[in-house]
């Protein structure tokens, strides 16, 4: 079973990303589950988002503790966090962040990308809401999701021209990712 953790900020959509996970992973075919953690969470505050793919059903309904990947919407998180707690061996961080991965004080000797998803959604999207690229990046840097079905799901979800913007996003951090 492959376990996700996503760290956020209220407001910046890490329980749309965890939900896009999840139907992507539905789509190409396998089990999937996406919930966020509850709390008293307000819009700027340190929020987490779960989701978990398996190619049988899902039974466990609990937070993750020990996740395979961890995604990391703020770069500025990895201060005040510890976002690879947890982290299994093997297991990959990803960053939206411009710093490359030594640069950052993650304490893990696992995996750890970064990618501008921040600027890709800019270039695409023309605003700075990076879920879909990071989502992008995240297929590209472990191969768990396939980019067409991360498009499907990305242009049904939000639809028109904003879906297709969205997939054109997804793709270019994949491609980004997956290039390295």
């Amino acid at each position: 079973m492959e376990q996700i953790r996503i760290h956020g900020r209220g407001g910046q959509g890490s329980v749309t990303l965890a939900h896009l996970i999840a139907e992507a992973a539905f789509e190409q075919g396998d089990w999937a589950q996406a919930f966020p953690a509850f709390g008293v969470e307000r819009r700027g505050a340190p929020v987490e988002a779960f989701a978990r793919i398996d190619t049988e059903k899902i039974t466990d309904r609990s937070q993750v503790n020990e996740p395979t990947y961890v995604l990391v919407q703020d770069p500025t998180l990895v201060d005040i966090v510890d976002v690879a707690e947890g982290l299994i061996e093997g297991g990959t961080v990803v960053v939206n962040s411009t710093a490359e991965p030594a640069e950052l004080p993650i304490p893990t000797d696992e995996r750890i990308v970064t990618v501008d998803a921040t600027g890709i959604a800019r270039e695409h999207l023309g605003r700075p809401i990076m879920n879909t690229s990071l989502l992008g990046a995240f297929a590209g840097a472990t191969g768990v999701l396939e980019i067409e079905s991360i498009e499907s799901v990305t242009v049904s979800t939000f639809g028109g021209d904003v879906g297709r913007k969205n997939a054109a996003a997804a793709d270019a951090a994949f491609r980004e990712v997956a290039a390295v």
